[in-house]
């Protein structure tokens, strides 16, 4: 699946890929250390890569993917998967459903978990930026103005006090010397958190597209299965007149009459349960969109005028690991607990500090930007804890410990998206073989209920042959009906699985970016506004090379 996921620097390396300083205990260690980092200028801490995908050319067992099997009837049409395309930005417009579309539309704007993910990722590259800051020297200035009475006596004399003003102004300079990286490992840490962000909000935008896609299908599916049963009922309602009218003028028994009734009623029994989930998949439809239960308008999709994408995509392996938003989410939290291993390495080095100032003092105002009146100092500062109970170096030691962590938990998301995708393209080739088989049912089922109502009239066959054909013909329909749905609810779970064609659409709003308000703009100031390249007017994170486009 791919070496530990991080690049070690300078000398700091065992042959067992292990990083040195776990172990380097000893004080006079660190110092040697410390020496030699300082005249080369190196960042402690592992670099970090990201691991390398797994060594595998497919999903499945076998070399190739047959087919999806074609047939006869609505939601009937082949698919063939194409290695190497790409999903669409908007693949839910492959269904070929303006409901589906506007449904897909409305959700992105109006569900507050996608507002939520926005305001995340901008907190998050605030606070990067925040971090950065860090790097640079801290200025600040101050100024004062004193009128001072000295006693007469404390000079020795015994005349009147003496009154005099005395003016300063300073500037104050820190700056920390970022000789080990600790800073810039801190800065590395905030911008893989805002990375992390970042995919967090594209797995909140492509959740919410595949529920509100399946949602509208099971909708669809279960408003078909509604009607059909409906149809059905409509018919042995029809019988059991029929049959009662036969009953009454004595060509049948009413033990026949019974028995069609029976029939009936269980049938009408099934209606209520796909009504109830009708009425509870829509409310979590306008849960989805945005809505609250009253609001819903009674916008459905129809089931048969859905279509099937004929050319289903099969992405590379190498290429799924930078396209899943998870496995993007995992590999920046990996970035992050590499980055923390380096920061708390540096804090088991000295700390170099240098704080300059420079002032005037005068007893006017017109000498004090005067040469005499000019004043400074320059101090530096070494710091390094000398006994500390090994707090430092086990903090160390438990962010080692948290990376290998989560380079496990990276592998388990490796090992969770290909099943993702494996599966779904199963469903999608053998779900097609039961809707075939479903659609010969219903039709043998069909022909045969026809038949038989025919046997009836001549008196060739016994009416419990009716019921029998009557309720294999019901349930025949029936799951013929959810076969179709699930062969549009696994194209939508393929796409899913491949991550969805985030990289082909631009899903930030301006919420997601910094703000460059100033400092005194509230929550109500002005936000930056976003342009379809993330442009910005702040200073720009480390870019991932693959953002744009997985490769």
């Amino acid at each position: 699946m791919g070496a530990t996921a991080i690049r070690h620097r300078g000398n700091n390396e065992h042959s067992a890929g292990r990083w040195s300083l776990a172990t380097a205990a000893p004080r006079g260690r660190i110092w040697a250390v410390a020496g030699s980092l300082l005249l080369s200028g190196c960042m402690v801490g592992p670099d970090f890569e990201p691991p390398l995908p797994p060594d595998v050319s497919g999903y499945t067992p076998q070399a190739g993917l047959r087919p999806a099997m074609a047939s006869e009837i609505a939601g009937g049409a082949p698919q063939r998967f194409v290695e190497g395309l790409e999903v669409g930005g908007q693949w839910w417009r492959e269904f070929n459903s303006p409901q589906i579309n506007a449904f897909v539309e409305e959700a992105v704007h109006n569900h507050p978990n996608v507002r939520a993910a926005q305001y995340a990722l901008r907190a998050a590259r605030e606070t990067a930026l925040q971090t950065r800051g860090a790097l640079a020297p801290q200025i600040s200035g101050q100024s004062s103005a004193t009128r001072q009475q000295v006693p007469a006596a404390a000079g020795g004399t015994t005349g009147a006090p003496s009154i005099y003003n005395l003016y300063d102004a300073t500037v104050n300079v820190s700056y920390t010397l970022d000789l080990f990286g600790g800073l810039r490992r801190q800065v590395e840490s905030a911008e893989a958190l805002a990375q992390y962000r970042r995919f967090e909000m594209e797995a909140t935008y492509l959740a919410l597209t595949a529920n509100v896609v399946t949602s509208a299908i099971s909708d669809a599916s279960l408003r078909a299965q509604i009607a059909a049963s409906q149809a059905i009922i409509k018919a042995q309602t029809d019988q059991l007149q029929r049959v009662q009218r036969q009953f009454e003028v004595g060509a049948n028994s009413q033990a026949e009459v019974l028995a069609q009734r029976a029939t009936l009623a269980q049938t009408q029994a099934t209606l209520p349960p796909l009504q109830k989930q009708l009425a509870q998949g829509r409310n979590q439809l306008m849960a989805y969109l945005g809505r609250l239960p009253s609001q819903d308008r009674g916008e459905s999709v129809n089931l048969s005028s859905l279509r099937l994408p004929r050319k289903l995509p099969v992405s590379l392996p190498a290429h799924l690991v930078r396209q899943r938003p998870d496995i993007r989410q995992a590999e920046a939290t990996l970035h992050q607990a590499a980055a923390l291993v380096g920061v708390n390495t540096a804090n088991l080095l000295p700390q170099f500090t240098i704080t300059p100032s420079a002032g005037t003092d005068a007893l006017t105002v017109g000498q004090l930007f005067t040469p005499q009146s000019a004043a400074f100092t320059l101090a530096a500062n070494l710091g390094q804890k000398l006994v500390d109970g090994g707090q430092a170096y086990r903090t160390k030691e438990a962010s080692v410990a948290s990376f290998e962590q989560d380079y496990a938990l990276y592998q388990s998301t490796i090992i969770t998206a290909f099943q993702n995708v494996a599966d779904a393209l199963r469903a999608v080739q053998f779900d097609a073989v039961t809707l075939r088989a479903q659609g010969a049912a219903e039709k043998a089922a069909l022909d045969s209920l026809t038949m038989a109502q025919e046997q009836f009239k001549s008196g060739a066959i016994g009416y419990a042959i009716i019921i029998t054909a009557q309720q294999t013909y019901q349930n025949a329909v029936i799951l013929r009906i959810q076969a179709q749905a699930m062969r549009y609810a696994d194209t939508v779970a393929l796409f899913q699985a491949l991550g969805g064609g985030w990289w082909h659409r631009f899903d930030e709003t301006r919420e997601a970016f910094p703000r460059n308000g100033g400092y005194f703009q509230g929550p109500d100031g002005p936000a930056l506004s976003a342009t379809r390249d993330g442009a910005s007017n702040e200073p720009a994170l480390t870019p991932d090379p693959e953002m744009e486009r997985p490769r």
